[in-house]
């Protein structure tokens, strides 16, 4: 839990509010938060959903964890402190999104189910979608995409998921695409039929 540290500020009500920037949108703000191993596809999948929502007319925006760490959260590492730290600043900046009315998807590994856990509690019932995007491990070595398991099994990267720090799979996320065995057009199209079943589109 993270202190408030600053004093005599005040919330201020805005004069649009949520359901109005929807109905703006015609969409529902939510959060799709992609979970898995390093290499097992979050960014791609977000970014190929991202293409089909924007194709339909949909406002979207990745928060993509590479990214974010080149600005947001550059002053943090991969302590199992500084990764909370990480989760918890992206679960704040994904519901302003949300609020905005806005299809907002993040991509990062987010180990720790606790911290996922916090960022769904900040947004209304219904608008996070956790979407576990499953991997063999050796899958996920054999992709390597970066060389970061390489690095990891050489001694050269600590506390890296997978390898010598945990990953903690989601108990019951909305959904789940296996990338050992789904194309990324067939994970895409289940992560867009669950939006229209659940009509956020």
């Amino acid at each position: 839990m993270t202190d408030q540290k600053a004093t005599n500020i005040t919330w201020h009500q805005a004069q649009v509010n949520r359901q109005d920037r929807q109905k703006l949108l015609n969409q529902k703000g939510c959060v799709i938060w992609f979970t898995g191993l390093s290499g097992s596809g979050k960014s791609t999948l977000a970014h190929a959903v991202e293409r089909q929502l924007y194709e339909q007319n949909h406002l979207t925006y990745v928060l993509d964890g590479d990214n974010i760490r080149h600005g947001l959260n550059k002053n943090l590492g991969f302590s199992p402190e500084d990764r909370e730290e990480n989760i918890r600043r992206i679960g704040e900046v994904a519901k302003l999104f949300t609020d905005a009315g806005v299809i907002a998807m993040t991509a990062f590994i987010s180990p720790y189910r606790a911290d996922r856990d916090k960022a769904r509690a900040l947004v209304e019932e219904g608008t996070f979608i956790e979407v576990f995007v499953d991997v063999s491990l050796e899958t996920a070595e054999k992709r390597d995409p970066k060389g970061l398991y390489k690095k990891a099994r050489a001694g050269e990267i600590k506390q890296f998921t997978g390898i010598d720090a945990p990953y903690e799979a989601p108990a019951h996320p909305e959904v789940v695409v296996d990338t050992d065995q789904q194309s990324l057009e067939e994970s895409t199209q289940t992560v867009l039929d669950y939006l229209k079943e659940h009509k956020i589109i």
